[in-house]
């Protein structure tokens, strides 16, 4: 039989898990021939699962994509309850958590419903952070950034907008910096972080993907890029240069999941190979591949022949577990990310384009002493101050706070309408302020 897995992991290790897991006893006891990889973009998931299960289709497995999106899951009915009593094979999946930690540096490793059966459970450990090259900094006389905010620093814009230094990718096309710019809200405050953002963005080239990033920095196209843990290890070791960088008592630690979906098509199956994920002699191999340099969840694998082969993913590991970070709020993070995920893309990603040259503009200015620190700070509140638009929900004019994020994204979600208006509103409300910020830097940049 064939497996059906939608993953958000990229191919390298889709290859590797298919070569491994068929050569497998467990693969061969059960009959698995052939695993079909589904790499859908995340905000499609719930409904493609849905679809597929209403047309006898369903879906075994999801793997990979972080928490919120398995928690999003989870609240929409879409993850199978890890119960043996109805699938024998899951006992093997519970053995297999007996070795994995109940959490690492504060964050839980699986997460169990109010029924008290487990839901997911982490398969790897990633943190967030940035990978800078060393040698492009150097070559543009650049400090080395040390928090997220540095991203935002005027000091990177200097090369704009002809050449762009710092990379982050879409989070439309990317879980990691979603969870990264997640990270930055809540590390900073609401509109401290949006503060932030729109600095790092206006400094930033945006690509499509979180491995365009990574290949970018490790070329030498950047000097700095927003990174997964694992992007930036397989960085350092395809360029010396590359330094993986964790913006210190800023960042968090993830377990990134894997769980059987309901009306999976093959259940037992599902539970066999999700097992074969967690075990040091199966999947957690897979982290270790030189090419993937992933942290693994059970720390057993590091007592197998291959485990004794990277110490530096041990050492990474140990010293993951005892980091400090901030107290990241999972409920918080399922209640807004749509709409801050959709705020980000119309704002910053869509209006890139006017963001961009009027804050090269600033940041030259101010470095070069044509405007003081208090007319840079005045332009900046003017570049990254809240938007006005139209509750499509009441007609009332509002701003883009906490509270609205919460409330309008689940209609965001499932709502074309709701969905399209605010796209349309939020991209031209944030060109028309950049191009006010611009008219007010005219102002006061006259000689």
């Amino acid at each position: 039989m064939t497996l059906y897995v939608i993953t958000r992991h990229e191919q390298t290790i889709q290859d590797a898990t298919r070569r491994l897991f068929l050569s497998s006893s467990l693969a061969k006891q059960y009959n698995i021939v052939n695993i079909v990889f589904l790499p859908v973009n995340a905000e499609q998931w719930p409904e493609y699962i849905k679809s597929a299960a209403a047309k006898g289709q369903g879906i075994d497995v999801a793997w990979g994509g972080g928490p919120t999106l398995f928690n999003l899951l989870d609240e929409q009915g879409l993850l199978e309850p890890i119960d043996e009593s109805k699938v024998p094979e899951f006992k093997l999946v519970l053995d297999e958590l007996k070795k994995i930690p109940s959490s690492l540096a504060g964050a839980p490793t699986f997460k169990v419903g109010s029924d008290g059966k487990i839901r997911w459970i982490g398969a790897s450990v990633s943190s967030f952070g940035f990978t800078v090259n060393r040698e492009i900094l150097a070559r543009y006389s650049l400090p080395a950034p040390v928090k997220w905010a540095d991203l935002g620093s005027p000091v990177y814009a200097r090369t704009l907008p002809a050449l762009q230094l710092v990379g982050v990718a879409d989070p439309t096309m990317s879980t990691s910096n979603l969870r990264m710019f997640e990270i930055i809200l809540q590390a900073y405050g609401w509109e401290k972080g949006w503060r932030a953002l729109t600095l790092i963005a206006a400094n930033s080239k945006i690509y499509s993907g979180s491995s365009d990033v990574r290949d970018a920095v490790i070329r030498g196209d950047l000097a700095v890029g927003t990174t997964i843990d694992f992007y930036g290890y397989t960085a350092q070791q395809q360029n010396p240069a590359c330094l993986y960088v964790i913006p210190a008592g800023e960042s968090i630690v993830n377990a990134d999941p894997i769980a059987v979906l309901k009306g999976a098509r093959h259940p037992r199956e599902a539970a066999v190979f999700v097992a074969w994920v967690l075990n040091e002699m199966g999947g957690q191999l897979v982290w270790l591949d030189p090419n993937i340099n992933r942290l693994p969840i059970n720390p057993k694998v590091f007592e197998t022949p291959e485990g004794a082969k990277r110490p530096d993913l041990k050492k990474a590991l140990d010293e993951l577990s005892s980091a400090s970070g901030i107290a990241f709020n999972e409920t918080l993070s399922s209640l807004w990310v749509t709409a801050v995920m959709y705020y980000f893309k119309a704002t910053l990603v869509d209006a890139h384009d006017d963001l961009q040259p009027v804050w090269a503009q600033i940041a030259k200015a101010y470095l070069d002493g044509k405007i003081t620190q208090q007319q840079f700070n005045m332009l900046v509140d003017a570049l990254t101050a809240p938007l006005t638009f139209t509750d499509p929900l009441t007609g009332a004019k509002t701003t883009f706070t906490l509270d609205y994020a919460v409330k309008i994204s689940r209609y965001m979600a499932t709502d074309p309408a709701i969905y399209q208006n605010l796209m349309n509103q939020w991209k031209e409300a944030a060109r028309a302020r950049y191009l006010k910020a611009q008219e007010l830097f005219k102002q006061v940049a006259k000689p």
